[in-house]
């Protein structure tokens, strides 16, 4: 039988899942352009006002972050890497937003997928618990037998 704890947790798993690959699908293009497209990615850092020198080690953080995310090693680690990554959606959108050139939209995109991905996470945490509890009551009641 399916409780309704587990229609919740089934809706949270998919809503991580899309998020967080979507999320990493933009990050892991961005770090691919940083990497073989340092040329063009040159001139959009200089525009914006940031150090070209910044490119790469950017690019190095970017892959180590999805993978702190994906990966089950450490939770301290994978906030680390949500919060390295909300720094820097809100500094591209800033970024974007102060020189004018309309390309916001992708921080922000970045950062909704962000939340998805990061609240998600959260109760997917906390939900074992949460259903234990659930199927203890539902299997405690009266209407159960």
């Amino acid at each position: 039988r399916v409780c309704a704890g587990e229609s919740t947790t089934m809706k949270t798993k998919i809503a991580y899942y899309v998020g967080t690959g979507l999320l990493t699908a933009m990050i892991l293009m961005s770090a691919g352009m940083y990497l073989f497209n340092t040329a063009e990615i040159s001139k959009a850092f200089t525009a914006l006002g940031y150090p070209t020198y910044l490119i790469y080690p950017l690019a190095v953080a970017k892959l180590a972050g999805v993978a702190a995310i994906w990966s089950g090693f450490s939770p301290r680690l994978r906030f680390m890497a949500y919060a390295g990554f909300f720094f820097n959606f809100v500094l591209a959108a800033t970024a974007h937003l102060a020189v004018g050139d309309g390309e916001a939209i992708g921080a922000f995109v970045a950062l909704t997928l962000l939340a998805v991905s990061y609240f998600a996470r959260i109760r997917l945490d906390v939900a074992p618990a949460n259903d234990a509890s659930t199927h203890a009551s539902a299997d405690a009641s009266p209407s159960a037998a």
